[in-house]
């Protein structure tokens, strides 16, 4: 595994450095990703099961000008360094990394997690990053979405009061 290149997110070398020896201890990393502008049940209970399918847990979030592109203007409502604070607060999450591109492509392709989480709503093809994790003999799991809870149902409760 090289250090990561120019596009590759803010993946650290101590992560890497982390990540090399999580595989020589035989750990299996799990990866997710979204933007998690405001933290809902949702959120959680997909980062509970992700956290079930392996030994670590390493979430990627979209950095504000990434969600910005992303959700519009107005987006995020929580900047990106509390955003990171409060998903390490989780129990289920062990690391964190921000991404500046629209998708997680190059941080996967430096990070190769043994398993990558998406929701349901996302289809298999659609999956950013499957291609590397089956390539390096992965999985990919979709987990199913917490009916009713959305960021942009939470949203849309909030400017109807």
């Amino acid at each position: 595994m090289s250090l990561p290149e120019p596009g590759a997110g803010r993946l650290d070398a101590a992560l890497l450095e982390e990540r090399r020896a999580w595989r020589s201890a035989g750990h299996r990393v799990v990866f997710t990703n979204g933007c998690f502008d405001l933290l809902h049940t949702g959120h959680v209970a997909l980062l509970e099961e992700a956290r079930r399918l392996g030994d670590v847990l390493v979430v990627g979030i979209n950095g504000d000008a990434s969600v910005r592109d992303l959700k519009g203007p107005g987006r995020p409502l929580v900047p990106e360094d509390e955003r990171r604070e409060l998903l390490l607060a989780l129990e289920p999450v062990d690391r964190v990394v921000v991404f500046d591109e629209p998708t997680p492509a190059e941080l996967i392709r430096v990070l190769v997690p043994d398993v990558l989480v998406k929701g349901a709503d996302w289809g298999e093809q659609e999956i950013v990053g499957r291609d590397v994790v089956e390539a390096h003999g992965g999985r990919v799991v979709r987990i199913a979405l917490v009916p009713g809870r959305s960021t942009t149902g939470l949203l849309e409760r909030i400017r109807r009061s």
